[in-house]
């Protein structure tokens, strides 16, 4: 069993009134990439910034790195790299006058070197003079990345990373993480891209500030027990109108030529499908479930409850 790069147990943190974690569990693996799944507000942000030191628990405790979450804080800021939803950076700075503010920050010996070899490493160099404001936005998320990555964390904590930049962009971002977490390096994501989650060894989903699952995303997908239905043929898009709201049907959603309906009360759903699964041209067969519908199973749940 490999060593925790994070143990935590029992966190809360509320805001006002509003109790944005509850009771949260989480562990991690050192070496390990994480995916933390959930709708928005269900308490990813609010995790991933007491887990850094950024905020402090209402309640609970435990470790990251092996320090404590509560009383280490400063510490745990030192080996920590984290990259917030939002590019906060300057703009009217090169990309190489941006990365020397933040060696400045972290007071890295060899400071020159030490930037000129991380932009090597995210290839970076050719933009070295570029001002920041100038970059699309998958080099900017790049240079964020290398900023967060430049004093060579041991964990690295990013929310939602590739929000916003194109699918090129999203997998030469996803190439670099996976070679960081080769070199030894934790990583814990928040993503809403589902294709990022199946990436990740072990995926953990929240719901309300509470963990509700977590696991392989194979286990993951095992365990929700979802029943899927695909219906190809014309006129689908009709059918998937008719479907949403009927018994035992979740979601009926088109993917390209095909519409699947999701539920987990079989005889329901059949019943549900019945006629508009019999049309002429229409065919229906069961498949496999999937994590975008195992996500979408469960902000349906949160949804009713």
């Amino acid at each position: 069993m490999s060593a925790l790069a994070i143990d935590v147990h029992g966190l809360c943190k509320k805001f006002g009134t509003r109790q944005v974690v509850s009771g949260l569990d989480l562990q991690v693996p050192e070496g390990e990439i994480c995916g933390f799944l959930g709708g928005n507000g269900s308490g990813k942000t609010t995790t991933i910034r007491m887990l850094c030191g950024l905020l402090k628990p209402d309640a609970g405790g435990g470790t990251c790195l092996g320090l404590d979450v509560i009383t280490q804080s400063a510490e745990i800021r030192l080996q920590v790299g984290y990259m917030t939803q939002r590019f906060s950076f300057y703009g009217e700075l090169t990309v190489e006058e941006n990365l020397d503010f933040v060696a400045r920050l972290y007071q890295l010996p060899n400071r020159t070197k030490v930037v000129a070899d991380t932009m090597e490493r995210m290839e970076l160099a050719n933009r070295a003079d570029q001002f920041a404001r100038d970059l699309s936005g998958g080099w900017k998320q790049r240079m964020a990345l290398a900023a967060c990555v430049m004093h060579r964390p041991k964990l690295l904590l990013l929310d939602e990373p590739t929000a916003g930049v194109d699918a090129k962009a999203r997998r030469e971002f996803w190439d670099l993480i996976n070679d960081m977490a080769a070199d030894g390096m934790t990583v814990l994501v928040s993503t809403h891209y589902m294709d990022e989650a199946e990436r990740c060894k072990r995926v953990v989903y929240l719901s309300g500030g509470k963990l509700i699952v977590q696991g392989t995303a194979e286990d993951v997908v095992r365990d929700a027990k979802l029943i899927v239905f695909e219906l190809t043929g014309d006129g689908i898009d009709k059918i998937s109108k008719k479907l949403r709201g009927t018994p035992g049907v979740e979601s009926a959603t088109i993917f390209g030529q095909a519409l699947r309906v999701v539920g987990l009360d079989r005889a329901a759903l059949e019943g549900s499908i019945g006629a508009q699964g019999k049309q002429p041209g229409i065919v229906t067969e069961e498949v496999p479930a999937r994590l975008d519908d195992v996500f979408i199973h469960f902000l349906h749940d949160r949804k009713v409850a």
